[in-house]
């Protein structure tokens, strides 16, 4: 074996040096220049349901100042975990992210025995988009003006009343095993594929009670088909100002001032100049007056906020939605 010269000796650390000071320098680079090709959202549910909807109008609105087309693909399937799946297993450059839901962001790592994806390894949370109250409505029929009498109602008909889900293990699944729970009510559960059919079951008096979004319910109760008797969350909400929150009427669990959300993630890793420069983008998007209106429209509120203060209400509300679903007994394959 010949021996290397002083001269290639020298070249070889200088070159060991170089790719040392490349590797280390990637994040800032890619953050520097991103983006440098078009950004997808992934929305990990079927075209025109509202997350398809809120996440074509936020493309919409980012791709001037990304200054790169910022497009929409809907990769639907097994309640968001197809899509969000994609998205974990995406480069870590920011240029593939996920408009995803609390359940495909949180509740399914309680629900299913296996997924494949664990979000605390695999995503990072970029920001919250909107939060999502729901309204508690009821049949007509059913003799209570606010949520305290439905409660009394509930526990003086036991095993007689029935509530409905848009599927197992979604926040009106859980609220409503809760309320049964607490209630002593032994309500049966009867889950739907959707809202829409839910909220025409409830209006046919099939069912008895649901929690549901004000996009669905507000023409049925303004037309005096449903009842509404709370809304969960810590606030009113701006399309229904006069309907009571369930803490404002005393009903101050934690489960009823959780509300489901719509947020942004990445894959693992993304360089956080990279996240902070989408969540600032996010957060432009949707303080456009037309957005936010667009958004408010839909029952949601606007909450676009910073990687660390998701994160902060990711951690506060994970335990809270793992003891919901343990109590429901929910479980899927």
């Amino acid at each position: 074996m010949t021996k290397r010269t002083s001269l290639e000796r020298r070249l070889c650390v200088l070159a060991l040096a170089a790719a040392a000071t490349a590797g280390l320098a990637t994040p800032a680079a890619h953050a520097q220049g991103y983006p440098s090709k078009p950004v997808k959202i992934i929305v990990p549910f079927a075209p025109g349901g509202a997350t398809d909807i809120l996440a074509r109008l936020l493309a919409e609105k980012m791709a001037p100042k990304m200054g790169q087309p910022v497009l929409v693909e809907n990769k639907p399937g097994a309640a968001g975990i197809v899509g969000t799946d994609l998205v974990a297993k995406s480069p870590p450059d920011g240029h593939t992210i996920v408009l995803g839901l609390s359940n495909s962001l949180l509740t399914n790592q309680f629900l299913y025995e296996k997924l494949p994806y664990n979000v605390e390894r695999d995503l990072t949370l970029v920001s919250q988009i909107a939060v999502a109250p729901l309204l508690l409505i009821a049949h007509p029929s059913i003799p209570a003006n606010n949520a305290g009498e439905l409660m009394q109602y509930i526990g003086k008909n036991k095993g007689k009343l029935s509530y409905g889900s848009y599927g197992i293990g979604a926040y009106p699944h859980l609220a409503g095993a809760h309320m049964s729970d607490v209630a002593n009510g032994d309500m049966s559960h009867v889950p739907y594929k959707g809202e829409a059919p839910m909220v025409q079951d409830l209006i046919g008096g099939q069912i008895h009670i649901a929690y549901a979004s004000a996009l669905q319910a507000k023409p049925h109760i303004e037309a005096g088909k449903l009842k509404v008797l709370g809304v969960t969350g810590e606030n009113r909400i701006a399309t229904l100002p006069n309907v009571p929150t369930m803490a404002e009427q005393g009903l101050k669990d934690e489960a009823y001032r959780l509300t489901g959300w719509l947020a942004i993630a990445a894959p693992a890793n993304t360089p956080k100049p990279v996240l902070q420069r989408l969540a600032d983008e996010l957060r432009a998007a949707c303080e456009q007056p037309d957005v936010k209106a667009r958004i408010v429209a839909m029952g949601f509120d606007v909450r676009a906020n910073t990687p660390e203060q998701f994160a902060a209400v990711y951690k506060r509300e994970l335990p809270v939605w793992q003891r919901m679903v343990k109590q429901s007994g929910a479980k899927l394959e």
